[in-house]
């Protein structure tokens, strides 16, 4: 590993605080909502390392960055940060965001440890100054796939707009249906409209639509379409990306948003350190957490432990990686080294898909498990 110096600010023992940079979408056309359950997250974590005494005695610091869901701005604030002398970074959730973020702390030598972003190529080559907690898109869509095949599934439209991150999540669907007998037809989101979709899904006799689209628009407009559409009452529109999660959803969509089966990175029960911390993400939030801001929280309990063990320097940081044995909200975090993924990876966290319930659209129906 090329070790660049770790700038002086970073290795200060004078009782000034240890900074953690934090990468976030907090403006459109970011999203906002999951943004700022991020936030809550991470900085409550931070709220509870300090109120437990801090880094050896040192305040932790949280300085944030708004990424606005735009790549260049994420590797200009990863610059930023690395000459703040951050020891290290956190955060991201939009996939294609948190890949240019991971590009430049790779080629800075700054320890990136990434909440919520799945990508599976999240830097073009192997580093060692990249973790991960969340789980890699080919392992959470795969156990969508086999939901979908499981419930009767076979033949998919997905509703896709341009994106990496859109296009390898439907490479993953094809390629889980097609080994047991599916086909997925792709509707490109940059000629249709949502009426236009609703004549595709006749056309093609698909019995599911996935929304492989960005919230609020187009998905709010396709699913609106397709739920008046009588041609298609039996459909099932699924969003494996997790749009539905967010109270923003179930105010723009109101009954058409539920029965829609997402990817949620929860357990079935949480332990009694998740338990503890929803209720406090609840009255931070003034509603319930999503699973991103128990990621965010986690980040912070990750790097927490790694800077008491290891100290503020940004390859000792990097380098501990490998011994991370941290108790997050969802379960034992430990990163490895997973088969096509370029970073440190926690393998795995708990996948649910989940929808809303349509006699209670604020309670959550657990559909399967991964």
């Amino acid at each position: 590993m090329n070790t660049p110096p770790s700038p002086s600010a970073a290795e200060r023992t004078d009782g000034s605080s240890v900074r953690i940079g934090a990468l976030v979408p907090l403006t459109r056309p970011g999203w906002v909502e999951a943004g700022r359950h991020l936030l809550a997250g991470l900085e409550w974590g931070v709220r509870e390392v300090n109120d437990s005494g801090g880094i050896g005695g040192r305040p932790l610091e949280l300085v944030v960055r708004d990424t606005a869901a735009d790549p260049q701005r994420a590797a200009a604030a990863v610059d930023e940060l690395a000459r703040m002398g951050v020891a290290a970074l956190a955060g991201e959730y939009h996939s294609v965001v948190a890949r240019a973020a991971a590009a430049r702390a790779d080629a800075l030598g700054l320890p990136f440890l990434c909440s919520s972003a799945v990508l599976d190529a999240l830097t073009d080559r192997p580093t060692e100054w990249v973790a991960r907690l969340a789980p890699a898109q080919s392992h959470g869509w795969q156990i969508y796939a086999d939901f979908l095949l499981g419930a009767g599934h076979s033949r998919i439209a997905v509703a896709a707009q341009p994106s990496v991150y859109w296009a390898s999540g439907t490479r993953i669907l094809r390629d889980c249906l097609a080994a047991r007998g599916g086909t997925v037809v792709e509707l490109d989101m940059g000629e249709l409209d949502p009426a236009a979709v609703c004549d595709q899904l006749v056309e093609n006799r698909a019995t599911a639509l996935l929304l492989l689209a960005g919230h609020p628009e187009p998905a709010v407009s396709i699913v609106k379409s397709v739920r008046h559409d009588q041609r298609l009452a039996e459909i099932l529109i699924g969003a494996p990306a997790g749009q539905p999660e967010f109270t923003e959803w179930a105010k723009s969509l109101g009954d058409d948003g539920t029965a829609i089966p997402f990817l949620r990175y929860l357990p079935e029960r949480l332990s009694p350190l998740g338990a503890r911390v929803r209720t406090a993400l609840r009255e931070r939030l003034g509603e319930a957490p999503s699973f991103v801001a128990f990621e965010g929280y986690d980040t912070v309990a990750v790097l927490a432990d790694v800077l008491g063990s290891h100290g503020v320097d940004r390859a000792r940081v990097a380098g501990s990686w490998p011994r991370v044995a941290v108790e997050g909200t969802r379960g034992r975090i430990q990163f490895s080294r997973t088969p096509g993924i370029s970073v440190w990876q926690w393998a795995w966290t708990p996948v649910q898909v989940v929808d809303r319930d349509p006699a209670e659209p604020g309670r959550f129906r657990v559909l399967h498990t991964g």
